[in-house]
Parts: structure tokens; sequence; C-alpha cells
């Protein structure tokens, strides 16, 4: 299903929120293209905000997206009610609009696609939470098009 956003959200930070570590990735909405961008250190799951201020700094995002992971059954988890806190901070502190999505699998998905591309599986010292982020927001991008009419 897919549901119209504003079209002035051209660019994109996203999440993969986690209480150790949050992957971000950055998106522009008209070529539906999102890269992931790094991690930030996260102490249960409050982030490192200096880390995030200058990465909002310097990549300047019209808007954020978390992914919310939900249980497989629909029903909202400790870690979806925590992502959403998080959203909310992020609009407190930066002033920008966020939005959420389902992101049930995407650490999954990135670790199949990481391991495609020669991934040892050792995800401490090399995370995919980045990579997660990307998949978010591509996600998120198929779900909220930009809208083509004039």
């Amino acid at each position: 299903m897919t549901t119209a956003v504003s079209n002035k959200y051209q660019s994109i930070m996203a999440f993969d929120f986690g209480t150790k570590r949050i992957g971000i990735a950055m998106g522009q909405r008209v070529t539906e293209s999102a890269n992931g961008i790094g991690c930030i250190n996260a102490r249960d799951g409050i982030p490192n905000w200096e880390q995030l201020d200058q990465l909002v700094k310097e990549w300047q995002p019209d808007a954020f997206v978390v992914g919310l992971p939900i249980n497989m059954d629909g029903t909202p988890s400790e870690m979806s009610r925590r992502a959403n806190k998080f959203s909310n901070r992020l609009n407190a502190r930066y002033g920008k609009p966020n939005f959420t999505i389902d992101e049930r699998l995407s650490t999954f998905a990135a670790k199949e696609e990481a391991k495609s591309q020669g991934h040892k599986g050792h995800y401490k010292s090399d995370p995919v939470d980045a990579l997660a982020a990307q998949f978010i927001l591509e996600s998120w991008f198929n779900e909220h098009p930009l809208d083509a009419t004039p």
C-alpha cells in the first residue's frame, strides 16, 4: 500500500534502531536510491547525540525514517516502542518530520546480502546496520513514491 507524503521531503535520513548501534542511511526520493552511511554508537538505545548531530549537520536531511522492529505476528515489540521513542526524540531535537515503517526482517536481509558479498559473519566488528537502514529507506520509498501530478 502506498501513502502520499509531501514532495517537499526529498533528502531522507533513515535509521535501523538498536540498543548498542544505530545504522544510518541517506537517500533521495527523486532517484529512490539509498546508501548506508555508517553507524553511531548507542548506550541502551540512547544514541551518541554528538555523532548524530554531526551527521545531521553534514547531510542536511529534510526528514527522518525510523524502522520499527514489529513482531512477526504484526504486534508491537518492546524494541518497536523504543524505536518510536527514538523517532520522537529526533523530531524534538531537530524539528524535522519523522516517519516510521515496519522493518521486519531488514537485519536478516542485510546479513544475507552481506554474506553474498563475502561478509565473514563477524557482525560486532563489521556491522551491517547501515545496510539494514538502507533497506528500510528503500522500503519507505516504495511505500511513499513522489507524487508525479503537477
